[in-house]
């Protein structure tokens, strides 16, 4: 048995709820973090960034999942739909800090949506991973039908560049951490463009 056997069957053998719980623990470690005072002296800044960073990453992972198993062998796919799931709740935490904790102001609030593009791109993908995560079910798959599920599901790939441009614009001078998840968005997209093609050629 290979490497990537092996992780595999340890993979399979991880129950999804496991997943969801160990991911759906993150943002509330944060936030004890922000309540005690760990997270420096602008807690609710350092919480808006860490969530989002957060999401940032769940979502390159998701990008990531099937190039993985082509590339290694190692397959999250049995785990793909908790990891998609889990980056939509951190996207919503994130937004949810900005909103309620940093803005406090909901006419502010569209304001900086209307006014700041960083804010509208960022709000654009938040937008569009609400009727990718609605449908993140079997019992949508049977309803839409395998090939319009996954043509909806395609709006993952807008998300993922939505969300690192978004990342890149917020930051007040340029930064290094936030151009390589760009870049991995990336690289990911551009190894998906064949399937891409053959999925809207069929």
């Amino acid at each position: 048995m290979t490497t990537a056997q092996r992780v595999n069957v340890a993979l399979r053998k991880v129950p999804s709820w496991v997943v969801y719980l160990i991911g759906a623990v993150i943002p509330f470690y944060y936030l004890y973090l922000a309540l005690t005072g760990a997270m420096g002296v602008e807690p609710v800044n350092s919480l808006e960034r860490a969530l989002g960073e957060l999401a940032m990453q769940a979502l390159v992972v998701v990008l990531a999942v099937t190039p993985l198993r082509k590339l290694t062998g190692v397959s999250l796919i049995m785990h793909r739909r908790a990891l998609g799931l889990l980056a939509f709740f951190y996207v919503a935490c994130h937004l949810l800090v900005w909103g309620v904790l940093d803005v406090q102001d909901p006419a502010r609030m569209w304001s900086d949506i209307v006014k700041r593009p960083y804010i509208t791109i960022g709000m654009v993908g938040f937008v569009l991973l609400l009727p990718v995560a609605a449908t993140s079910n079997n019992f949508s798959v049977r309803r839409m039908g395998p090939m319009r599920w996954r043509r909806l599901h395609m709006l993952t790939y807008v998300i993922c560049v939505s969300g690192a441009v978004h990342y890149v614009m917020v930051q007040k001078v340029w930064e290094i951490e936030p151009l390589i998840y760009l870049a991995l968005v990336l690289a990911l997209l551009a190894y998906r463009i064949p399937t891409l093609r053959r999925e809207f050629a069929a």
